[in-house]
């Protein structure tokens, strides 16, 4: 089991936070989606390591963007 936190940028109402749960849901090996409106916090819950670029293609899908991490 493996938690990974993202950030969300473009997020304003709860059907970007459908959206965004919706497509990365889809993504293999995800098993739980949490998406934070108010902070643009986005957890994924997965069976294993998830590559970050499959997340990232998912929430562009969506229409949206991850912020860059440091």
């Amino acid at each position: 089991m493996s938690t990974t936190t993202y950030t969300v940028k473009g997020m304003t109402c709860g059907h970007c936070v459908s959206s965004v749960k919706e497509e990365v849901g889809e993504v293999a090996g995800v098993t739980k989606v949490e998406v934070d409106l108010a902070s643009g916090l986005l957890t994924v819950d997965s069976d294993g390591p998830v590559d970050p670029a499959k997340i990232a293609a998912a929430v562009e899908e969506a229409g949206y963007a991850l912020a860059e991490r440091s």
